[in-house]
């Protein structure tokens, strides 16, 4: 099946220029670049970039466009909702969360790409770099401290935004799981139960079965739920300089409480310093510090940060079980050595750390956030 290191862009991108016709007016004599996969693709879903140009209404129209692709073949999620990522960033426009312009959804057509996928304009900026993690290497070390600070705080300043947001007015209300439990918490948790039994295969995932049984233990009782983004972190925003310019990814958006937000969020700062033994940069505020600014811009007191940043390394460890399958399947790691990775990488020995438990057994292999 296809992947983003086989697929034929030429005949693919043949195939999207007759779609895209389709969508235009007849006359609009569609002119499109060839189409690119950029490095930064990943494993857990697809993106093609290319440009288009055509003339509609007698006037030229240039768009740089943005595909993305359903993940076709070995997946890192059990289940994949497309739809519900263009929906999300439709229903997010008139509100003042940036993000990109969508501008067509494929579900029922699977003779272009192999899979559904959407399209949206192209947004200017730069995302900081996961590979190396920016804390280690990437453009955020070629910039200011105070840069580095404004980044920072501006991706806390996006969710306040987003938490800000009334769940029933902006339509988001069909993202309530009753069936999985009495609340946002208790529904992911029942959810990424059933994604760890999925993943694990019957293995011993002795660090994030340990940090399961915590979570189940510890639930707080006194939250209320809002729109969580759920993959919240400074790495999935493009910045124009220092300035959120579109707020991307949004596969893994829920109801629960907006906590779980930030402490992915921080998780994932301490899992590309701390976690790979770097120092974090100068000019990045103290999470206390970040913590204030967040509340103030929020109106919310953040009380559950330590079980949130649990539950960050829990469902970090989870996802990091199926990406070292994945990579097995693939054939980008050899198998003996991706299932000594499912127990012990990154992010369940950080896990560990948190939970003050033993670290999973030694192991050469080292992880990297895909």
């Amino acid at each position: 099946m296809p992947t983003p290191w086989q697929r034929d862009l030429e005949a693919d991108g043949a195939k999207f220029e007759r779609w895209l016709c389709g969508k235009l007016p007849e006359d609009a004599e569609l002119r499109l670049s060839p189409l690119q996969a950029p490095q930064s693709s990943g494993f857990s879903n697809e993106t093609l970039l290319c440009e288009a140009e055509w003339t509609e209404d007698g006037r030229h129209r240039h768009e740089p466009l943005v595909v993305r692709i359903q993940p076709i073949g070995y997946q890192v999620f059990p289940e994949y909702d497309l739809g519900l990522q263009f929906r999300t960033m439709q229903r997010l426009e008139p509100t003042d969360v940036p993000v990109p312009k969508v501008l067509w959804l494929e579900e029922a057509d699977s003779s272009v790409f192999g899979a559904p996928f959407y399209v949206m304009r192209k947004v200017e900026g730069r995302v900081p770099t996961d590979q190396p993690p920016y804390h280690a290497g990437g453009w955020m070390h070629e910039i200011s401290p105070r840069e580095r600070r404004e980044i920072w705080l501006a991706g806390f300043e996006c969710m306040a935004k987003i938490h800000s947001l009334d769940v029933d007015a902006t339509g988001f209300a069909a993202l309530r799981r009753p069936e999985l439990g009495a609340n946002g918490l208790a529904q992911e948790l029942s959810y990424y139960q059933k994604y760890l039994e999925w993943a694990a295969r019957g293995m011993e995932q002795p660090v994030v079965e340990a940090a399961l049984e915590w979570l189940l233990k510890h639930q707080p009782t006194d939250e209320v739920d809002g729109l969580v983004w759920g993959d919240a972190r400074i790495g999935n925003i493009i910045f124009y300089g220092t300035r959120p310019a579109a707020v991307l990814d949004w596969e893994m958006v829920t109801i629960g409480s907006p906590e779980k937000d930030v402490a992915w969020s921080i998780f994932l700062d301490r899992h590309h310093s701390e976690g790979i033994e770097t120092p974090r940069l100068e000019g990045f505020p103290s999470y206390e510090e970040t913590l204030a600014y967040y509340e103030g811009r929020s109106g919310r007191k953040v009380q559950h940060l330590h079980y949130y940043q649990v539950f960050a390394g829990f469902r970090f460890g989870v996802i990091m079980m199926r990406l070292a399958q994945q990579m097995a399947y693939y054939e980008v790691m050899p198998e003996e050595q991706a299932r000594a990775f499912e127990v012990n990488n990154t992010v369940t020995r950080l896990l560990a750390k948190i939970l003050d438990l033993a670290p999973p057994g030694e192991t050469t292999a080292s992880g990297s956030f895909s």
